[in-house]
């Protein structure tokens, strides 16, 4: 069967990848491939070197040894758009990726300092938060970063919201995330009973989706609801500190019934920062937008005469633990980058060696120069 039989018409709303999210730009990148007869597809696991990709001719296993470069941000990963061996090669590879629009990225345990791609070409980043476990709105806010990073748009949701059956105390759980969540959609919803699944439906019904989360987070039974069906083995949680089990343990891309993909994730333990400076402003734009009011373009926000920030603090607009937990954030990114760029690990060094000298310096004004016996 020949390419252009595959694809029948030439608009991309009829493309038999559309509902994978295939549109004109992906068509316009694919065409110097499309001239070398191979096929578009959209990978939807990998696994050991293979991956399995969707094409017009139905869901093909591939190779991927001829795109394994030495960067770990280009290897490929559930989400990529690729080009694929027409049919009759045995094995099949992916001989490219096509250029991703947004990735999902966090740094790795990895003392290397290397950055994984969690998930590519994504246009909602959902964190699912469980209800049945105490609020960390820390790690909230790393995800958060981290999302706004990637490009796409974040989307908080609670699940286990049944679990909370007041409904006074559950507007206060909404009521904190969204405090800590500017700008960003936060829904309560139940696998259980199916509260606010329409709503994240309909949210989720274009483009792709990532869920995201801690193991015990619910996300493959969100999964599975959303999808009105059992395609994610589930676990339950244990009783002792509501954490679960990795349930999923492969990334994989799953179509919507009305509409959308969605990417199962594993439970993500370490949510470490990578370069996500402009993630963190973003996840903390309260905190910007005051900043452009202080009387100093350079203010640190500590003890500087005219910080509107800390005039947030003290009037109670601003909670003094988001100001912690951005601090927090910007140092532990600025750290990862000196790891990775010489010079602006030298900078810090100085900065750091300045600090120490003033330190000294007021210790001595205040309690006297020391004096040798």
């Amino acid at each position: 069967m020949s390419f252009s039989s595959l694809l029948g018409s030439s608009s991309s709303s009829s493309h038999p990848l559309a509902p994978y999210g295939w549109d004109d730009g992906w068509d316009a990148e694919f065409a110097p491939h499309a001239e070398q007869g191979l096929l578009p597809g959209r990978v939807v696991r990998v696994d050991r070197g293979q991956c399995d990709v969707v094409t017009p001719a139905g869901v093909v296993r591939a190779d991927t040894e001829f795109v394994v470069p030495r960067d770990p941000m280009k290897v490929v990963c559930t989400g990529d758009w690729v080009a694929v061996d027409p049919e009759g090669g045995d094995p099949r590879y992916v001989r490219t990726l096509l250029p991703r629009r947004t990735a999902f990225v966090r740094s790795t345990s990895s003392k290397r300092s290397e950055g994984q791609v969690l998930a590519a070409n994504v246009d909602h980043a959902v964190v699912a938060v469980s209800l049945a476990v105490e609020l960390d709105l820390g790690r909230l806010e790393r995800f958060l970063a981290l999302a706004w990073e990637s490009g796409a748009q974040p989307l908080v949701v609670l699940t286990k919201a049944d679990l909370v059956p007041d409904p006074e105390t559950l507007g206060h759980l909404l009521a904190d995330v969204e405090t800590a969540a500017p700008g960003v959609q936060v829904l309560a919803v139940s696998s259980a009973t199916g509260e606010g699944l329409d709503v994240l439906g309909a949210v989720l019904s274009s483009g792709t989706s990532v869920l995201l989360g801690q193991s015990g987070a619910g996300k493959s039974t969100l999964a599975n609801a959303l999808l009105g069906e059992t395609a994610q083995q589930v676990h339950e949680v244990r009783d002792a500190d509501g954490k679960g089990r990795h349930t999923t343990t492969t990334r994989d891309l799953l179509r919507l019934p009305w509409g959308g993909v969605l990417i199962d994730t594993p439970g993500v333990r370490g949510v470490g920062l990578w370069d996500a400076e402009e993630g963190v402003a973003q996840a903390f734009s309260e905190i910007e937008a005051l900043a452009e009011e202080c009387r100093f373009h350079d203010c640190a926000h500590q003890a500087e005469p005219g910080c509107a920030v800390l005039a947030a603090i003290e009037d109670g607009t601003l909670p003094e633990r988001r100001l912690d937990s951005y601090r927090k954030l910007l140092r532990e990114n600025e750290r990862l980058a000196a790891r990775t760029d010489d010079r602006l690990r030298a900078e810090l060094r100085r900065t750091f060696k300045q600090r120490q000298a003033l330190g000294r310096h007021m210790m001595e004004r205040k309690r006297g120069p020391l004096r040798k016996p």
